[in-house]
């Protein structure tokens, strides 16, 4: 919500958000319960970022009855989880209290067994229905009907506290940082070595052309080309490089000393020679 004016800043197309959401309402008809889990869970992940928002004493209240499938949320759900800016790490953390889909598999095909026990006479009023265009609301009817009497709550699956859920995700998501952290530190190190192994399989390239390796500074800096200013001191640095490996600083100092001599009017070169440490 904006400030100064009251109205709500959306960041995306409403008509694109309800054609991804619309898909909700038919699931919630037919039985389905995540939606509302995720409404729930979304309300209590905006208490992590302002705790403000509810008193403290909400730390002990229950979850509802986690539904099966957190894990594996349909194409609308995750839609209308990212509507609501549910924080993943707080959703994968619910879902380890939410049995699979395909647990409720097995349940799912007994449906024309749970059928075949419905009166006869509500059977003809629901064929009735049907005749007279209420199929898609009989469908969902039925469903919701049949999913409420198959899958009871499993009562093996312990209801969490908001703290717990909230101080579980905080956990995970410290968990996240920490291997991404360790992760990029070790590529890294990786590619610091690559350069190291580069470096020296370049300087021994460089001991046997020494001396034409200074000529070829001398050509570079002979172009007053900024670019070739650049190269030169690129080589000129791995001249030094090879120089501390042999123990031959001297020896290179001296031949740096009378180049710099040489070139002193060349301003832009001799700036790019003290920013190297040359």
């Amino acid at each position: 919500m904006t400030p100064d004016t009251g109205e709500f800043d959306f960041d995306y197309d409403p008509a694109a958000l309800l054609s991804a959401i619309i898909g909700v309402r038919a699931e919630l008809a037919a039985g389905d319960l995540r939606s509302l889990y995720l409404a729930w869970l979304s309300a209590y992940g905006t208490w992590e970022r302002d705790e403000d928002l509810f008193d403290r004493e909400a730390d002990d209240d229950l979850e509802p009855p986690a539904p099966p499938g957190l894990g594996a949320l349909t194409a609308s759900q995750r839609a209308l989880a990212d509507f609501l800016r549910l924080d993943a790490d707080l959703l994968a953390i619910a879902a380890q209290g939410s049995a699979p889909l395909d647990q409720t598999s097995d349940v799912l095909g007994d449906l024309a067994t749970w059928l075949t026990h419905l009166p006869a006479i509500e059977k003809d009023q629901l064929l009735a229905r049907v005749v007279q265009g209420e199929a898609a609301r009989v469908r969902m009817e039925l469903l919701r009907r049949f999913r409420g009497d198959a899958t009871p709550a499993d009562p093996t699956r312990a209801r969490r506290t908001v703290a717990d859920l909230l101080d579980n995700a905080v956990r995970r998501r410290a968990d996240h940082e920490r291997r991404l952290t360790e992760k990029r530190a070790e590529e890294e190190a990786r590619q610091e070595h690559a350069r190291t192994v580069a470096r020296e399989r370049r300087l021994d390239k460089l001991a046997d052309t020494r001396d034409l390796a200074w000529s070829r500074v001398e050509a570079m800096i002979a172009t007053r080309k900024p670019t070739e200013y650049d190269a030169a001191v690129t080589l000129l640095s791995d001249l030094q490089a090879l120089a501390d490996r042999e123990d031959r600083y001297d020896m290179f100092a001296e031949r740096s000393m009378a180049l710099r001599q040489t070139h002193a009017r060349k301003r832009a070169l001799i700036e790019r020679l003290d920013r190297n440490g040359l």
